[in-house]
C-alpha cells in the first residue's frame, strides 16, 4: 500500500510525531510506501518525493505579523495546493491525518476530497485524534487562565473559547480558534474523514458528542515499544524491593497542565525522598529550585529507558484530559509502577492497585500521601513491578497489523 502521513510538524516535537515516525517506519519495514506532508522546518526528518511542504508557521508568536495570517489559520490555500502536488505524484491508497489544525488547516481534507473526485481513485482518509481539537478549539478542554476543566465547547458551542481567552490568553487568537471550530462544524467538514482513530475510550466519548464524528470513531490504544536496557538496570529492584531503586521519577514536559506545580508541592513536602525529573518546559526554573529534585533535562532512547527501569516508581500528575500518554505505558512495560492522576485517558492504562495507583488530579495533599505511602512500602512496589510483567499493551508490530487490516483495508 501507499500511505501518506499528514502532520503539521515533521520534526520531533511531541506525542503525535513519535506516533507518525514509529508507525511510518514499521509500515516501511513491511513493504509499504510511506511519505509525509507538513510544514518545512530546519529540523525536518521525513518528507515526500516532490519536496512540497508548507511555510513554517508559529501560532505562539506574540503578534499576528501579517494581514493574511489569520486567514491562513482558518484555511490554507498553500497547504491545499502543495498537498495536491504530492497526491498527484504519489497516488496514495491512504491519507493518514494527524495534527492538522491551525498550521495546515482542514484545507487538506478538501484537497484529498477534490483529488478523489477528479481522479476517481478510492483514497481512504484516516485521522488519528491526538487531542480534542475537533470538539474544543484550544484542544485541551481546559481553561488555561484558571486551570479549570471545561466541556463548554462541545456540541458546537465554540465561542466559549473566545469568552475565556483559551488560546494563549489572547482574545484575537481565541476568536480565530472559535471561528475555525464553528466554520468546520457548520460545513460538516470532519464528517468527510472515513475513520477516526481514538487512542482512548475517553477521547472517543468526547468526539462522539458530535453525531457526525460518532459515526466514524474507533478506539485503539497507542503502542508501547520497549528499548533495550543493560542487564544490571533491567534486573535492578525486581526481586529485592526498593534497595536498588532510590528515586521517584517524572519524565515529560515541565508545564502547568502536566501537573508539575502540584508535583513540586509534593516534592517539597517530602524532603527525605529523592526525585528525578527528565524533560524541559516553561516551569524548568521551578524544578531547578527544588532541593530534592535532580533535573536530568531532555532524555531519550536507551538513556531514558534505563532511567525508567531504575526508578522505584514514576509519577504522571497531569491536570488536563490526557489522551493516551506514551509515558504511562512506557513506565509499566519497563516494570516500573506508575502513580497517575484520574483525568482523561491515562487511568485506562493503569490497573489501580495492581500495576500502579490513581489519585485525584490537582490535589497536592492526596498526591503527597500516595507518594509517601508507596515509598515507605517497598513490598507493595515489588508486587506492582511483578504485575507489570503481565501488561499486554500493543507493540508497534501488533498495532501496525491492526491499522493496516482493520483501518486502512477495513
Amino acid at each position: 500500500m501507499k500511505i501518506l502521513m499528514v502532520n503539521k510538524f515533521l520534526h520531533p516535537n511531541g506525542g503525535s510525531e513519535t506516533y507518525i515516525f514509529q508507525l511510518g517506519e514499521e509500515l516501511q519495514k513491511r513493504g509499504h510506501e510511506v511519505q509525509y506532508f507538513g510544514m518545512e522546518h530546519d529540523g525536518r526528518v521525513v518528507g515526500n518525493h516532490v519536496e512540497q511542504y508548507t511555510t513554517d508557521m508559529d501560532f505562539h508568536t506574540g503578534k499576528l505579523r501579517k494581514l493574511l495570517y489569520p486567514f491562513k489559520i482558518l484555511y490554507s490555500f498553500e497547504a491545499k495546493r502543495k498537498l495536491t502536488a504530492v497526491l498527484r505524484d504519489m497516488q496514495p491508497d491512504v491519507v493518514h491525518l494527524n495534527n492538522i489544525n491551525f498550521q495546515l488547516t482542514p484545507s487538506v481534507i478538501y484537497a484529498v476530497r477534490a483529488y478523489r473526485k477528479k481522479t476517481g481513485r478510492k483514497v481512504k482518509i484516516v485521522y488519528t485524534a491526538h487531542d480534542y481539537q475537533w470538539v474544543c478549539p484550544n484542544h485541551m478542554m481546559r481553561i488555561p487562565a484558571t486551570g479549570k476543566i471545561c466541556f463548554a465547547c462541545r456540541e458546537g458551542h465554540f465561542f466559549s473559547c473566545a469568552k475565556n481567552r483559551c488560546i494563549h490568553g489572547s482574545l484575537v487568537k481565541s476568536l480565530l480558534g472559535a471561528l475555525e471550530g464553528k466554520l468546520y462544524y457548520r460545513l460538516r467538514t470532519y464528517g468527510m474523514v472515513d475513520v477516526i482513530v481514538c487512542p482512548s475510550a475517553f477521547m472517543k466519548r468526547q468526539l462522539d458528542t458530535d453525531p457526525i464524528l460518532a459515526e466514524k470513531t474507533v478506539m485503539m490504544h497507542n503502542f508501547a515499544e520497549k528499548a533495550p536496557v543493560s542487564e544490571n538496570i533491567a534486573a535492578a529492584g525486581r526481586q529485592d524491593g526498593a534497595d536498588a531503586a532510590d528515586y521517584v521519577l517524572y519524565f515529560g514536559r515541565f508545564s502547568e497542565e502536566k501537573g508539575i506545580a502540584t508535583l513540586l508541592k509534593a516534592c517539597k513536602a517530602l524532603p527525605g525522598i529523592p526525585f528525578v525529573f527528565a524533560g524541559t518546559g516553561p516551569l524548568e526554573e521551578l524544578v531547578e529550585q527544588t532541593e530534592n529534585v535532580e533535573n536530568k533535562g531532555f532524555v531519550t532512547g536507551t538513556a531514558l529507558a534505563e532511567l525508567i527501569a531504575g526508578a522505584r516508581f514514576s509519577v504522571y500528575p497531569s491536570e488536563w484530559y490526557e489522551n493516551c500518554p506514551f509515558s504511562v505505558m512506557e513506565s509499566q512495560i519497563y516494570g516500573t509502577p506508575v502513580l497517575v492522576s484520574d483525568l482523561g485517558g491515562a487511568p485506562e492504562l493503569v490497573q489501580a492497585g495492581v500495576t500502579g495507583e490513581l489519585f485525584r488530579g490537582g490535589d497536592a495533599e492526596e498526591l503527597t500521601a500516595h507518594i509517601r505511602n508507596l515509598w515507605e512500602d517497598p513490598e507493595r512496589c515489588r508486587l506492582y513491578r511483578e504485575n507489570c510483567k503481565d501488561i499486554k499493551f500493543d507493540t508497534i508490530g501488533n498495532y501496525c497489523d491492526k491499522i493496516v487490516n482493520e483501518i486502512y483495508k477495513g
